[in-house]
This record gives C-alpha cells, sequence and structure tokens, in this order.
C-alpha cells in the first residue's frame, strides 16, 4: 500500500517539475529537448531523485548543472504545487537509457552486417 502511495507522488512531483522547469526557471543554460523521464520520492519524501534526458549532447553538461545550482527555487516552488508534509530536496542526475539503447542498437546492426539472415533460413526456423 505504502508503495503504491510513493508511485504516485513520485509520478505528481515529476509532473510538477517539468511544469516548474519549463515555465518557472529562467536560467538560459536550460535549452534544448529534454524530459524528466522518472522520479523516486524516498518514502519518508525527505528526498526525490529526478532523472533527466536530454536529445542534444552538446546541451547536456550545462543543462545539468543549472538545475543543480537552482535546486533550491526548484524545491520552493515544487511545496508551492504539491501538497505534501515535507517537500522532498530534489537530486537530478543525467538519464543515460537513450544512450544505452543507441549502443545496444548499433552493436545490433553490427551483429547482423556481419551475419545477416537470409529469407530461406528464416523461413526453415519458422
Amino acid at each position: 500500500m505504502a508503495f503504491d502511495r510513493t508511485e504516485r507522488i513520485s509520478e505528481e512531483v515529476r509532473h510538477a517539475l517539468t511544469d516548474i522547469i519549463n515555465f518557472s526557471v529562467k536560467d538560459p543554460r536550460v535549452r534544448g529537448t529534454w524530459s524528466i523521464t522518472r522520479c523516486e520520492v524516498t518514502r519518508d519524501l525527505r528526498y526525490c531523485k529526478a532523472w533527466v534526458s536530454v536529445l542534444e549532447d552538446e546541451y547536456r553538461p550545462e543543462l545539468i548543472k543549472a538545475l543543480k545550482s537552482a535546486a533550491g527555487f526548484i524545491r520552493r516552488e515544487l511545496g508551492q504545487k504539491v501538497d505534501l508534509r515535507y517537500t522532498p530536496e530534489v537530486i537530478f542526475e543525467e538519464d543515460k537509457n537513450m544512450e544505452y539503447a543507441q549502443h545496444i542498437g548499433e552493436i545490433l546492426r553490427q551483429e547482423e552486417e556481419k551475419h545477416p539472415i537470409r529469407e530461406d533460413e528464416d523461413a526453415g526456423n519458422a
């Protein structure tokens, strides 16, 4: 039961953080195409780890640095948007799942080039 509650709160915090960063953070380093892919709020609601995915490589380090420096402001805004007993301290982390998926896709493409599957072999295995 408590797991469902923290999961719901994490999702609500994720939506609120997205709105806050989009509309309230005026740092010029916050640019490019980004998204908060996941949030995890601890059971005691003291901390929230937010994973940020950035599409453009050139914006990634500055954006993460900007979010970390604006963490206090973001926490205050979060406290006004989400009604919780404690406003969690937000810890921003870079989400590397997209890079990992591209890496795995490249490995699979290389293997396909080395060992192509012929249509007659594929039909025989079915």
